[in-house]
């Protein structure tokens, strides 16, 4: 048996076609945003959904904003890192980053 859950389709739109707009729309970042808060961007080495390479053009973008930007790669990790055997490690890495903000 197949259930249907109707629901609106503009979110999977404005998705599908952010690339396409050029004002940014409800998928726009403001990384020049100067009350944004510290930013740990974790990527995985050999994830092939979002490259090392993808990661660390964010952090390029995100580390001219005033705010905290820092970038870690784990190695031998693929894009599930946060699911897969080693979760822990991540979490720790996580983990350290929020602790050296909180007062």
């Amino acid at each position: 048996m197949t259930f249907h859950v109707p629901a609106a389709g503009a979110p999977l739109f404005q998705s599908a076609l952010a690339n396409f707009n050029p004002y940014g729309g409800e998928t726009a970042v403001d990384s020049k945003n100067p009350e944004r808060g510290p930013l740990l961007i974790i990527g995985g080495e050999q994830d092939h959904a979002v490259p090392p390479a993808i990661t660390h053009a964010s952090y390029r973008i995100q580390s001219k904003n005033p705010g905290t930007a820092e970038e870690i790669t784990i190695p031998n990790r693929g894009h599930s890192l946060t699911i897969d055997s080693g979760w822990r490690a991540v979490a720790d890495e996580a983990l350290a980053f929020v602790q050296r903000f909180v007062e």
